[in-house]
């Protein structure tokens, strides 16, 4: 009598236990902290940057380096390693690299800030209303769309279909893309346009010719 007692009134308790557990660790499972770190390791590492290095119980091996013309910082041991160009993840591996492919470190757990960042200024000039320098946000990405806009826009007379943006890399080679950024404007879609050619990277001379009537 007792043991039946008992069952039935555990029973509701049970139910409500099954009931709920499944949620509770789906939310539990399906939820995940975001990474405090994930904009910075997004950031690419420029030109003038200057690094602060450190490897985890390597204190003699914690160095400052600015990032040099040709791209590269310069560290203990291994010399020269290139980071422009990379994101702050990727830099971290190619150090970790360096000391282990030289075999200075059996497993080394390179972290990488950035002390100082390098001025980040793009041009835009012709036939918009406010032409001049303008300055990049530092971890985040800027359109030749948005620099149009934050530049006052086309004016009157500009040939918005075939805006020219004129980019030196760090290894000196030129490149010229050219963008038709008035049918963005209009909400279409351009297939013919590479992603590369939508982002403006630091050190772009973005040019808007005038239409010819």
């Amino acid at each position: 009598m007792i043991l039946r007692t008992f069952f039935h009134l555990c029973l509701p308790l049970l139910a409500v236990i099954l009931f709920i557990s499944p949620t509770a660790r789906i939310s539990a499972a399906s939820t995940k902290p975001s990474s405090p770190d994930q904009t910075v390791l997004a950031y690419t590492v420029t030109l003038t940057d200057l690094l602060r290095i450190d490897i985890y119980q390597e204190e003699d091996l914690r160095t400052m380096s600015r990032v040099d013309a040709k791209g590269n910082i310069n560290l203990p041991l291994v010399g020269e390693v290139r980071v422009v160009g990379l994101t702050v993840s990727a830099a971290q591996k190619a150090v970790e690299n360096a000391y282990r492919d030289g075999r200075y470190l059996r497993n080394p757990q390179v972290t990488i800030n950035v002390e100082s960042y390098a001025s980040r200024e793009v041009s835009i000039q012709g036939q918009v209303r406010s032409p001049g320098r303008y300055p990049l946000p530092i971890e985040t990405n800027m359109s030749v769309l948005e620099l149009v806009t934050k530049a006052g826009g086309f004016t009157d007379t500009a040939k918005g279909t075939a805006v020219n943006i004129t980019r030196i890399s760090s290894d000196g080679k030129k490149q010229v893309f050219t963008v038709d950024v008035d049918s963005m404007l209009k909400g279409k879609d351009k297939a013919s346009i590479s992603d590369n050619s939508l982002v403006i990277q630091p050190g772009d001379i973005v040019y808007v010719p005038q239409r010819i009537f």
